[in-house]
C-alpha cells in the first residue's frame, strides 16, 4: 500500500522519532557516585554529610528559595509541605481533581480533607475563581499543582491566599524550571514540593525536595521527616523544638548517591528545558493545518517547563472519535495518550461511603467530615480529560528533522480523517 494509506489501514507507518536518553548523567556524576560507592558512603543523615549540604544549597539557589530540604520522593516532598505548614486534623486543603494521586495523598497522609474545585478546561490547571468561592473557615491551605510542567496561575492564587490568611503549596513535580510571571514556579508559595524520580526533569533515581521562604516550616518539616529532625545542624530552634526530638519521624532522608546526581543534574537542566521549549515552538510550527488538536494558551509571562506536551482534541474538526485517532497515531509509532483517566472525585478509595476494600488511614477522617465526592461538579476537568491527549517530551536537543517527522505523523492522520471515519462505522465499539 502507498506511504500515504495510514498504518492503522495497512499501510506504512512514519515512524516516531526517539526523544533523547533519560535520564542522562554525566562522567563527573558517574565518577562522583562511585567514588561515594567506593568509600561506602551512603547515607545522609542532615547537612553535616558535604553532599546533602551542597545538593540542598545548589536547588535552593536555583530555585530562588532560601530553605531547602531534601526528601526521598515527590510524595515525601509535599508531605514535608504540609507537615512544616501544619496542616493537619480536619484542616480543608482546596487543590485540583486533574493530577496525580501524590498531590492529594499527601493531605491524606496528614490527616487533613482535600476540597477538590474544578480547573480550566484548556489547560488542566486550578481555576483561581472557582479556588475562592470554596473557602470556608476550615480552610488552611491551597495545593496547585503545575501539571505536564505548565504554571498554574499562581499571582492570582497567592493573591487569594494572602487575603484569606491561607498558606499556598505548589506541587512543581512536573515542572522544575517552568515560569509564571517572569518567575520560577516553587518561589511563590509557602512551600513547594517537587519530586526528582527517574522520569521527572529534573531526573535522579528517586528522590525529591521542598523549598521554602519561612525557616519555620524548613525544621517543622525536618523535625517530622529527618533524622533527629536534623537537631545538629546550626540554626535548630532548640528553645521551640528542642524538646520535641526523638525517632517518632517518617523516614524521608536522602542517600548522598542521590544527592550527589541532584547536584550535578541542577547544571544543566535550564539548557535542557531550553532544548525542550525550542523542540515545542519547531513542532507547534511544522503542525500547521493540523485542526484535530489544539494547543493550551499561557498566559503572559509564563513559560511551560515541558515534562509533558498536552494538547486537546477537537471532535469538531475530526469527526471521529478521539480513541480512533489516538490508535492512528500510536500505529504510526507516536508515543501518546491521556495522563489523568478521570477525576481524583470518582477514585473509589475516597468514597467512605461504600469503600470496602483495604482499611486505610483517611476513611474515618473523610467519614468525620461528611464530603461526598460524588456530588462534586467538575464539568471542565471532565471536558479536559475528554479531549486530552499528551504525549512524553524528553527531546532537549533541539532538532528540527525530529520535529518534522513527529508532525508528519499528525499531518498523515488528519489527512486521513475520511479514511478513519469509514473505518470506525466498520469497527463500532
Amino acid at each position: 500500500m502507498s506511504t500515504n494509506t495510514l498504518a492503522l489501514l495497512g499501510g506504512t507507518a512514519v515512524g516516531a522519532p526517539a526523544p533523547e536518553p533519560h535520564p542522562s548523567f554525566t562522567e563527573e556524576t558517574l565518577t562522583r557516585v562511585t567514588d561515594l560507592m567506593r568509600a561506602h558512603r551512603t547515607v545522609g543523615l542532615n547537612k553535616g554529610v558535604p553532599e546533602i549540604r551542597e545538593a540542598e544549597e545548589a536547588i535552593a539557589a536555583w530555585q530562588g528559595v532560601e530553605n531547602c530540604l531534601l526528601a526521598s520522593s515527590g510524595h515525601a516532598a509535599l508531605h514535608d509541605c504540609i507537615i512544616g505548614l501544619e496542616i493537619s486534623s480536619e484542616d480543608e486543603v482546596i487543590t485540583t481533581p486533574f493530577t496525580w494521586g501524590a498531590s492529594i495523598a499527601c493531605i491524606l497522609h496528614n490527616n487533613a480533607i482535600p476540597v477538590f474545585v474544578d480547573v480550566c478546561p484548556e489547560t488542566g490547571l486550578l481555576d483561581p475563581a472557582k479556588v475562592e468561592a470554596a473557602i470556608t473557615p476550615r480552610t488552611k491551605g491551597i495545593l496547585a499543582v503545575h501539571i505536564f510542567g505548565q504554571a498554574a496561575n499562581l499571582t492570582a492564587l497567592r493573591d487569594i491566599a494572602d487575603r484569606h490568611g491561607l498558606a499556598l503549596i505548589e506541587d512543581g513535580s512536573q515542572a522544575h524550571g517552568a515560569i509564571h510571571a517572569n518567575r520560577k514556579v516553587g518561589s511563590f508559595g509557602d512551600a513547594a514540593g517537587f519530586s526528582c524520580m527517574g522520569g521527572k526533569l529534573l531526573a535522579s533515581a528517586e528522590g525529591g525536595y521542598m523549598v521554602s521562604p519561612r525557616e519555620d516550616v524548613y525544621w517543622n518539616a525536618a523535625l517530622c521527616g529527618q533524622h533527629m529532625g536534623r537537631s545538629s545542624e546550626e540554626g535548630f530552634p532548640r528553645e521551640r523544638l528542642g524538646k520535641y526530638i526523638d525517632s517518632l519521624i517518617h523516614t524521608y532522608r536522602l542517600s548522598p548517591l542521590v544527592a550527589v546526581m541532584l547536584t550535578e543534574q541542577v547544571k544543566k537542566i535550564d539548557a535542557e528545558n531550553e532544548g525542550r521549549r525550542t523542540n515545542v515552538a519547531t513542532f507547534r510550527r511544522k503542525m500547521a493545518g493540523v485542526t484535530m488538536v489544539d494547543f493550551p494558551t499561557y498566559l503572559e509571562g509564563d513559560n511551560p517547563a515541558y515534562h509533558m506536551l498536552t494538547t486537546n482534541f477537537n471532535a469538531d474538526a475530526a469527526g471521529v472519535k478521539k480513541g480512533t485517532v489516538l490508535q492512528a497515531l500510536k500505529a504510526e509509532g507516536v508515543t501518546c495518550g491521556q495522563y489523568v483517566p478521570s477525576p481524583i472525585t470518582m477514585w473509589p478509595r475516597l468514597h467512605w461511603q461504600t469503600y470496602d476494600g483495604p482499611k486505610i488511614m483517611w476513611t474515618e477522617n473523610l467519614r468525620r467530615s461528611g464530603i461526598d465526592y460524588r456530588e462534586v461538579a467538575l464539568p471542565n476537568c471532565e471536558l479536559k480529560i475528554a479531549r486530552s491527549i499528551e504525549m512524553g517530551w524528553n527531546f532537549v536537543v533541539p532538532s528540527n528533522p525530529k520535529m518534522s517527522q513527529l508532525a508528519s505523523a499528525f499531518h498523515k492522520v488528519q489527512e486521513s480523517l475520511p479514511a478513519l471515519r469509514d473505518w470506525e462505522n466498520a469497527n463500532p465499539e
